[in-house]
């Protein structure tokens, strides 16, 4: 592994913890996955077994912004449920093993449609498919009897919403601190002023939200149609208003007249093409399976445009000082501005659903 993912993994140290647990090994290695941009996935192979192991990402961080066990309760809880997730394994709530907490998982196959669409579903029916099994996987997620699963302690939804808001500002203020130092965003304080106007009074029962649901978060089964096998990276999970997902899923998801990307090069683009559902089709399907009626558009995208901005000024905040070798983090200079320019736009209902 390269010099910062020597930082991740303590190896003799987790040989040992892996060894008493799950039996020695007489072949291992780990890798570690270079997707994503939040906790580190690293690849596993123990013997003939293959699985993931998740922690944070080495360096200061937010409070609260890196929490794999929180993660792995909801994976664990969502074992035996209709929502596809990979099998748990173990937790270790030790940072001194390897120096963060960390658990694991099975490796599920599959791809996932992260920059492109994957070239067996180029065609219009299989566009259609992976559309309504995406949807159909978030309507399942909501409809998950939490209370159930042992979930019910899992979050505090009563003012979830007016809190993302709130905790979403506060993640800017702490990345500020540093990245102010660089260049600022004015953009950010007129939208989390419209934000806070613009809370919903109705809002629907509160549900298990996945807190982070996008097509880049989930995975498909080989072969075709399209068969959605697993969602990945829980760790904003909770309970709370369902539209909260919604908005999120849909402000990643591009209609054919859409304006160019805030973040040109970052952006997926392929369900522009023929046969992939729209977003109001998206919305009506999601309606049909939940019975939940998706109102408040503009504040639900616009706040998760908000929210992703955040998340990218605390890469930015990470990038500055050192923490992290994500390429992604540099663009996050310029990318936040962007990104507070088209969480204003969905606000003043310039780019309409």
């Amino acid at each position: 592994m390269d010099e910062y993912a020597d930082q991740l993994v303590d190896r003799p140290a987790l040989e040992s913890y892996l060894g008493a647990r799950l039996g020695p090994a007489e072949n291992w290695s780990i890798s570690r996955l270079e997707q994503g941009h939040s906790n580190e996935t690293l690849l596993l192979d123990w013997d003939d077994r293959s699985l993931v192991l998740r922690r944070p990402p080495a360096g200061e961080t937010a409070d609260t912004a890196h929490d794999v066990l929180r993660e792995y309760t909801v994976v664990d809880a969502l074992q035996n449920t209709p929502v596809p997730v990979p099998d748990t394994v173990l937790a270790c709530d030790d940072a001194s093993i390897i120096g963060g907490q960390f658990y694991l998982m099975e490796r599920v196959d599959g791809t996932v449609p992260r920059d492109e669409e994957p070239e067996r579903f180029a065609s219009p029916d299989h566009r259609e498919r992976l559309g309504i099994e995406h949807v159909d996987t978030l309507a399942a997620i909501h409809s998950v009897d939490y209370e159930a699963v042992g979930l019910g302690d899992f979050g505090h939804p009563e003012g979830y919403t007016a809190r993302q808001v709130r905790r979403w500002s506060e993640q800017y203020t702490w990345a500020f601190e540093r990245t102010g130092e660089r260049r600022e965003v004015p953009a950010v304080y007129e939208l989390m002023e419209w934000l806070l106007d613009n809370v919903p009074e109705e809002q629907p029962a509160p549900t298990l939200v996945q807190g982070d649901y996008k097509l880049d978060n989930v995975m498909f089964a080989p072969g075709t149609p399209p068969e959605l096998v697993a969602v990945f990276d829980w760790e904003l999970a909770t309970l709370g208003d369902p539209l909260t997902d919604l908005g999120w899923m849909l402000s990643f998801w591009r209609d054919p007249a859409d304006p160019a990307p805030a973040l040109p090069g970052m952006t997926p683009r392929f369900m522009q093409r023929d046969g992939y559902p729209t977003r109001a089709e998206l919305v009506d399907r999601y309606e049909q399976q939940t019975g939940v009626e998706y109102r408040n558009d503009r504040f639900y995208r616009a706040l998760a445009v908000y929210k992703l901005g955040a998340m990218g000024e605390m890469f930015f905040r990470r990038y500055l000082e050192g923490g992290g070798d994500d390429p992604l983090y540099p663009k996050m200079e310029d990318g936040v501005p962007a990104l507070a320019e088209r969480g204003l736009r969905i606000a003043h209902g310039e780019e309409p659903l």
